[in-house]
């Protein structure tokens, strides 16, 4: 290829690609119309992409690895059923959040699904997540349960994609303890799920001081997983 283009091209395509897909749909939309909207060729958009299934794909790269990332976290908590299900709710929830404009893409017309390589890595993804929610030795009911919050936490997130995420956040999680019956406890009501700064320090110090995650938990005001998550305690 003799076209000499600028380095961000790649960015440029998939950042043109977002938009053209979430306002046009990804069947409707064909690669010379990226093409002509970031200004370059078609051919300058192929030796990038193969095809718009390998746009789709470098699109959900960074959901995926966040998908799995949380997954593999909330995984290594397994030991307490309650701390790993909290840290596999606010976890996904906080994945969903941050690509929420990518969710509500695939709302128009199923477009992440068009890569199978995406398909199947999002559905290991949420088949793991599932099993972590349900608990150990899980009846029917529970294994329903699970699948219910799991749910529960996509499509707020893609119907008020543009409203304020602490809101937003904090009304989803209230709404997956109430389906579990403990809507009294503090884990997960809306609270930080990063610590920084002083308030990783005084965690740090907490937990040096023999204080239980709980109650670290409930003098930071953060959640119990935010806790596990950050010390690996």
């Amino acid at each position: 290829m003799n076209e000499v283009l600028p380095p961000d091209t790649r960015a440029r395509i998939l950042q043109v690609a977002m938009d053209l897909f979430a306002s046009n749909g990804y069947h409707a939309t064909s690669v010379r119309e990226i093409a002509e909207r970031v200004g370059v060729t078609k051919t300058a958009v192929l030796y990038h992409f193969p095809g718009k299934a390998e746009i789709i794909t470098a699109m959900a790269e960074p959901m995926l690895v966040d998908l799995e990332a949380t997954v593999d976290a909330a995984q290594a908590l397994t030991t307490d059923a309650d701390t790993a299900r909290d840290a596999m709710v606010e976890g996904l929830l906080d994945v969903w959040l941050r690509h929420r404009y990518l969710l509500r893409l695939n709302l128009r017309d199923l477009g992440l699904t068009a890569s199978q390589s995406v398909f199947d890595r999002f559905r290991d993804g949420m088949l793991r997540a599932n099993l972590i929610v349900a608990g150990p030795d899980p009846d029917f009911a529970a294994n329903v349960r699970a699948a219910q919050a799991i749910a529960m936490l996509s499509d707020p997130v893609v119907l008020y994609a543009d409203h304020r995420v602490d809101e937003l956040r904090a009304a989803v999680l209230d709404g997956v303890h109430r389906l579990f019956g403990d809507s009294q406890r503090h884990v997960g009501r809306g609270r930080p799920t990063v610590m920084t700064g002083n308030l990783l320090v005084m965690c740090r110090k907490l937990h040096d001081q023999g204080f239980p995650a709980t109650k670290i938990a409930d003098e930071l005001g953060v959640s119990r997983a935010t806790v596990y998550r950050h010390l690996k305690v």
